[in-house]
C-alpha cells in the first residue's frame, strides 16, 4: 500500500440513480457564456465564436453532492457581496479521449445532472477588468453543488429538455438546452482538443439569462426535465 507523508485527500462521489455506487469526480470543466441571453447580459457578444473554458476544484471543499430530496446548506462565501446563481446541465464523462469527434462525443457521456456554477460575481468582474483569471470567483469552496446523476440512457433527450431555476419559489431562469450556442456534444468536442477527458470529469454546459444575486435564508430549486434536480439553501 502506497505511503504518503500526509493524509490523502478523499475522492468526491456523486449520487447516481439506481444504484448505491457512487461517481468519483476527477475534474470539473466549465464553459463560459453559452447561451446568447446569458452572453448579452454579461456584456458580450453571443455570436457562435470558438467556446472558452474555466475550472472549478474537484475536492470535497467546493463540490457538494446533493442527494434527491436534500435540501444542502451553502454557506455564504467571504469576500463578496454579491453571490450569484448559475442553474446547468452537467455532463458526467464515462469514457475518456482526446480529439473526440462530435459524432463521437455522446458515446464518452455516463450521465447527467443539475449543478449550480455559484459565482462570486463581484470578484469575478474585478479580475476579467484587469485582464487576470477568474479562479476567486469561481473556484471557491461551496462553489459547485451537484445533484444526483441520472445515467445517459435513463435521460430521455436531454438535448430538447427544459432546465429552470427557482428562488424562494419564483423562477429566475428558464431555456431549454437546445438554446446553448454550442451543444453538448460540441462542447465535448471542443475540451478534448484542449485537455485529454478521462471517466469522472464533470462540465458545466453553460446557463441560461437571468442569473442574479442571493442572500442568506434564499432556497434555490433547479431542474432539467427528465433528471433529479437540486435544491440548496444559502446560509
Amino acid at each position: 500500500m502506497t505511503a504518503y507523508v500526509i493524509p490523502a485527500h478523499d475522492i468526491v462521489g456523486l449520487p447516481v440513480a439506481g444504484t448505491d455506487a457512487l461517481f468519483p469526480v476527477r475534474r470539473v470543466y466549465c464553459v463560459g457564456r453559452n447561451y446568447a441571453g446569458h452572453a448579452r447580459e454579461m456584456g458580450s457578444d453571443p455570436d457562435r465564436e470558438p467556446p472558452f473554458f474555466f475550472s472549478k476544484p474537484a475536492d470535497a471543499q467546493a463540490v457538494v453532492p446533493v442527494a434527491p430530496g436534500q435540501v444542502a446548506e451553502l454557506p455564504y462565501p467571504p469576500v463578496t457581496a454579491n453571490l450569484h446563481y448559475e442553474c446547468e446541465l452537467v455532463v458526467a464523462i464515462g469514457k475518456g479521449g482526446s480529439n473526440i469527434a462530435v459524432a463521437d462525443a455522446a458515446s464518452h457521456i455516463f450521465g447527467y445532472a443539475v449543478g449550480f456554477d455559484m459565482t462570486r460575481r463581484d470578484l469575478q468582474f474585478k479580475m476579467r477588468d484587469a485582464g487576470r483569471p477568474w479562479e476567486i470567483g469561481k473556484a471557491f469552496d461551496y462553489s459547485a453543488p451537484i445533484g444526483v446523476i441520472t445515467p445517459a440512457a435513463a435521460a430521455g433527450d436531454i438535448n430538447k429538455a427544459a432546465i429552470e431555476l427557482k428562488v424562494d419559489g419564483v423562477t429566475k431562469q428558464t431555456s431549454s438546452i437546445d438554446d446553448l450556442i454550442w451543444s453538448i456534444d460540441e462542447t465535448i468536442a471542443n475540451l478534448s482538443t484542449l485537455f485529454t477527458l478521462a471517466p469522472g470529469d464533470l462540465i458545466f454546459s453553460g446557463t441560461p439569462e437571468g442569473v442574479g444575486a442571493v442572500v442568506q435564508g434564499q432556497v434555490l430549486v433547479g431542474t432539467v426535465a427528465g433528471i433529479d434536480g437540486i435544491t440548496v439553501k444559502i446560509v
